[in-house]
């Protein structure tokens, strides 16, 4: 405790009588400073005993004093020591009733008591005080510390919310709440999830104070100190600790404590996740390799339960990176701590993601394999679990944010064409440019359900659905997907195009000198399965003109049509052309 009025006066060497204010003793005294200056107001901080002798004061005018003792009370002065026997033998009258009237602790300070002991008093006293809470902040750290290496995160948590005298919470990456001490504190942690994410945009080390709780069945309002963990430039976890009041200097001590054990533990975590993303790369690679037997020797207590069931491979990417770039290829490297955290899906898709699923994975207790290459990320994660459920409702967050923002572009793009002369549009607007952002979308190819002897198939499957994702537009595309709707949205490839076009072309340059139909016969013969008759009446025809038709057909392209391969590419063909005509 710092020293108060009422142990100055308890203080058997001072000798202090109290003369008004005797029921505020008991507030705390920052420092004695002695003024005798008519007005030392303009160098008072708050918390100082003021000692006077009244050597610039007429201390026996009632209204000289009612004025210099309202000031003092006004700048946070706690009390007033009067020297009697130097200026006056006793304190006036004038200056004990402005004390009563203002509710100011007067003392008498006898001619024996030198200012310059009750200064030292003091001196000594917050000494004292400030030995005590660093001998306090030392005891806390190194229970802080036991409970740290005993019990991990939730027992330093549960030693910090008792030394406190409230309750603490960390937070992941994502915001969301790992642990709490005591347990009630859960609903009020999970309150302060949006305070989280702001202080996350800010540089580490980062702290704020908020206020949670309230409310029927929370009592008072808390006072709730957040602060980053982490020595990146973005931090990986958040501390919350609630109290009812300002934090003494002890308890401050045992914070910093807890704050600089688990920044320890994140980056104890982050080197031991990057030996982990070693292990895994290790892992993939020999799966892919069609060795599932040295994957699983390799992968051991870490990975080895995603081994054990049936899992999903996740293969995604920025729309505007190389694609196909092979799985082991180039520097493997964990993302760093700003990356992991970036979960904006205009600012780091990848980042984001990454982090969605890791943050998934742990609270589930389930493992999950990611390994970044560059601007692509591998994933293998449980079929079914918590990291695959996440990734696709950060598709789908995705999805709906793309929207909105087409959508506005839209409404942009109309107002600015509405607004322009002449309704021309040649204002333009910001939002009408486009692709504006486009080269951060994120596309993502999930694989279906596999097993460690399939894991080349399941790649395969992933990098297929992750090609129709970028060329549908999709955030996600799943295997199983595939199977479902036309072949034919999967044929708008320049490639195709291409092909389609230098294969029909003879018969197209045949068709523009008016010589015959023969694309448009082709394309009734094939659809008739070869059907003479059927086809002829739907071209209105005779059979015989169509048999001659698809005779000239074969002699243009040099292929026969009896050949069910050649009908196929035909067929694709002229999809393809009437897709592009369409």
């Amino acid at each position: 405790m710092p020293p108060t009025l009422a142990s100055l006066v308890h203080h058997s060497a001072l000798k202090l009588t109290v003369r008004a204010g005797g029921d505020r003793l008991d507030v705390p005294v920052r420092w004695a400073h002695v003024s005798e200056l008519a007005d030392p107001v303009p160098y008072m901080e708050g918390g100082e005993l003021l000692l006077i002798t009244a050597l610039q004061l007429d201390a026996e005018d009632a209204e000289v004093m009612r004025r210099y003792v309202k000031r003092l009370v006004g700048a946070g002065v706690v009390g007033l020591g009067f020297a009697v026997g130097v200026n006056y033998a006793d304190i006036p009258k004038a200056v004990v009733e402005a004390a009563e009237h203002e509710g100011l602790p007067l003392l008498e300070v006898p001619r024996r008591t030198p200012f310059l002991a009750i200064s030292k008093a003091v001196s000594a006293a917050i000494a004292a005080d400030q030995y005590r809470a660093v001998t306090a902040g030392f005891a806390a750290q190194r229970e802080l510390t036991r409970q740290a290496l005993s019990d991990g995160p939730e027992g330093l948590l549960a030693s910090l919310a008792s030394q406190v005298d409230g309750w603490a919470a960390l937070y992941d990456a994502s915001g969301a709440v790992v642990a709490t001490a005591p347990e009630w504190a859960g609903r009020r942690a999970a309150r302060l999830t949006a305070d989280v994410e702001r202080l996350r945009e800010r540089p580490a080390p980062a702290s704020a104070v908020v206020g949670a709780g309230g409310g029927d069945d929370d009592g008072e309002r808390d006072r709730v100190e957040l602060h980053s963990l982490g020595t990146g430039r973005r931090p990986r976890a958040a501390l919350a600790v609630g109290t009812a009041a300002t934090l003494g200097t002890a308890e401050r001590y045992a914070l910093h404590s807890a704050i600089a054990l688990l920044t320890l533990t994140t980056e104890r975590s982050r080197s031991l996740q990057a030996a982990e993303q070693r292990i895994g790369v290790a892992v993939l690679r020999m799966l892919l390799a069609g060795e599932p037997d040295h994957a699983r020797a390799v992968a051991g207590d870490l990975y080895g339960e995603l081994l054990d069931a049936p899992y999903r491979i996740v293969v995604a990417e920025s729309a505007s990176s190389p694609a196909g770039a092979p799985v082991g290829t180039g520097s493997v490297s964990r993302p760093t701590a700003g990356a992991l955290v970036a979960a904006e899906t205009n600012g780091d898709p990848l980042g984001g993601l990454t982090e969605c699923l890791e943050s998934a994975a742990a609270r589930a207790g389930e493992a999950v394999l990611v390994v970044p290459e560059g601007e692509r990320l591998v994933v293998l994660a449980v079929d079914g679990g918590a990291a695959v459920g996440a990734c696709e409702e950060f598709a789908a967050a995705l999805e709906g944010a793309r929207a909105d923002v087409r959508e506005r572009r839209a409404t942009d793009t109309a107002a600015s064409a509405f607004g322009s002369s002449g309704g021309s549009g040649s204002g333009g607007s910001s939002g009408s440019s486009g692709s504006s952002g486009d080269e951060d979308e994120l596309v993502v190819g999930m694989s279906g359900p596999a097993g460690p002897i399939a894991a080349a198939a399941a790649y395969k499957q992933a990098e297929q659905a992750l090609s129709v994702a970028r060329r549908r537009g999709r955030v996600l595309v799943g295997h199983e997907q595939l199977a479902a709707g036309s072949v034919v949205p999967l044929l708008a490839d320049d490639a195709v195009r291409a092909f389609a076009d230098g294969l029909l072309r003879p018969l197209f340059a045949h068709d523009a000198t008016g010589r015959g139909d023969l694309v448009a016969s082709l394309r009734a013969w094939l659809s008739r399965h070869g059907q003479w008759d059927a086809a002829a009446a739907d071209l209105g025809v005779h059979r015989h003109t169509l048999r001659y038709r698809m005779r000239r057909v074969e002699e243009i392209l040099g292929r026969s049509l009896d050949d069910p391969d050649v009908r196929m590419e035909l067929w694709l063909a002229l999809k393809t052309t009437a897709a592009v005509g369409e």
